[in-house]
């Protein structure tokens, strides 16, 4: 008897297209999910077309339909200005009140957290945050 070894033939990927994380645009995620909504049945086929799973694009219907998921973007900043307090005489200022005393609270980047009163005087705040935020 002779023994023969049977060798499968061996397929290399390549790993251009395959095995990586893509990072989709919100605007790209809503086109691909409008698209996946024109027609009977088409979600299967739209995730095949752009190389996406069936759950990650279920996955984006299901945000798309709440509203989480938007073509625009959906954080905005606010502008803040930080005025001084105005001058007022000492007979007219009224006596801070029991609601007056709220506190803030500022986490810093190095991980500090500073409480203040909310009425502490805003040059005052400016001062203090350079000499606390130091590394």
């Amino acid at each position: 008897m002779s023994c023969a070894t049977v060798i499968s033939p061996i397929e290399v990927l390549s790993a251009d297209h395959l095995g990586r994380r893509r990072d989709w645009s919100d605007e790209e995620k809503v086109r691909i999910v409008e698209e996946s909504l024109q027609g009977f049945r088409q979600g299967s086929v739209t995730a095949r077309r752009y190389g996406l799973s069936r759950s990650l694009l279920t996955r984006w219907r299901r945000e798309y339909r709440g509203g989480l998921l938007t073509g625009s973007a959906s954080t905005s900043f606010v502008q803040l200005s930080i005025s001084p307090p105005a001058e007022a005489s000492p007979e007219t200022s009224a006596p801070l009140r029991f609601e007056d005393d709220r506190t803030i609270e500022i986490g810093l980047p190095n991980g500090r957290r500073l409480t203040i009163p909310a009425s502490l005087d805003p040059t005052i705040l400016a001062r203090l945050l350079p000499v606390l935020d130091a590394s």
